[in-house]
C-alpha cells in the first residue's frame, strides 16, 4: 500500500482528495494536516509515502513546510496548488519538492501522480516543464550548480542525462540506447548520486544549469 498524508488547510479539499485516492486498492491516506507546520509533525510520526503539500496555509506555508521534511530525509512531496505562478514551481523544486500538479487535473492524474512519487521517480505537468525549461533557457538563471559534476559521468550516464532531460521515461532511454531497463534503472541511480539531485526533476534542472543540455521541441 502507498501510504499518503494530505495537506491542506480546507477541509472539504482534503475530503475531496481522500475520496479519489481510497478508491484505489494500493493507496491508503493516513492523516490530514491543516497547516505546513502540522503537515512537518505528522510526516515525521507517520511515516507516509507520498504527501501532498498545498502551497498556501496559515502559519507555516507548505514550500517551508516540504523544505523540513525534505531536509530530514522524510517522504517525497507532491505539490498540489491552484496557484500558476513561477515563483511557486521554482521555490517547490528548490524545496525538494518531487512534484508539481495544478489541482484543476483529473483525478486519473492525481492517483498516477502519487504512484510515479511513490516509486522515487519526480513529476511534472506537461506545462509546467515546458517553464522550467524556458527560465533556464534564460541567460542568468542558475542555482549555482557546480560544473565538476558533470566531469564524473561516465559517456554512457551523459547520454542518459540528455534523455532524462528531454523527458524520455526509462522505457525510452532503453530503447534509444538499445539497453535493458534494468541497466537504466542503475545508470539513472548513478546519475542522480552524481549530481547530487535527489530526483528525476532535480536531475533535469541541472541538466540545464550545467548547459548539458538546450531548450528545443518537446519530446516526441
Amino acid at each position: 500500500m502507498i501510504r499518503v498524508l494530505l495537506a491542506d488547510d480546507h477541509q472539504l479539499v482534503r475530503t475531496g482528495f481522500r475520496v479519489i485516492l481510497e478508491i484505489e486498492d494500493d493507496i491508503e491516506v493516513v492523516g490530514e494536516a491543516s497547516d505546513g507546520k502540522q503537515a512537518v509533525y505528522l510526516a515525521e510520526r507517520l511515516r507516509p509515502d507520498v504527501i501532498l503539500m498545498d502551497v498556501e496555509m496559515p502559519g507555516m506555508d507548505g514550500l517551508e513546510a516540504t523544505r523540513r521534511i525534505t531536509t530530514a530525509n522524510g517522504p517525497s512531496v507532491l505539490i498540489l496548488t491552484t496557484f500558476d505562478h513561477d515563483e511557486y514551481l521554482f521555490s517547490a523544486l528548490q524545496a525538494g519538492a518531487s512534484g508539481f500538479l495544478l489541482k484543476n487535473g483529473t483525478p486519473e492524474a492525481l492517483t498516477d501522480a502519487v504512484r510515479v512519487v511513490a516509486r522515487g521517480d519526480a513529476l511534472l505537468a506537461p506545462q509546467i516543464t515546458r517553464r522550467v525549461i524556458a527560465a533556464f533557457a534564460r541567460p542568468g538563471v542558475t542555482a549555482g550548480s557546480d560544473p565538476r559534476r558533470l566531469a564524473e559521468l561516465t559517456p554512457r550516464e551523459h547520454e542518459v542525462l540528455v534523455l532524462l532531460a528531454g523527458g524520455a521515461t526509462n522505457a525510452e532511454i532503453a530503447a534509444d540506447l538499445q539497453l535493458g531497463e534494468t541497466t537504466v534503472k542503475t545508470h539513472v541511480s548513478r546519475v542522480l548520486m552524481k549530481l547530487g539531485a535527489r530526483d528525476r526533476t532535480q536531475a533535469v534542472v541541472l541538466a540545464y544549469e550545467l548547459g548539458v543540455v538546450r531548450p528545443g521541441p518537446p519530446r516526441g
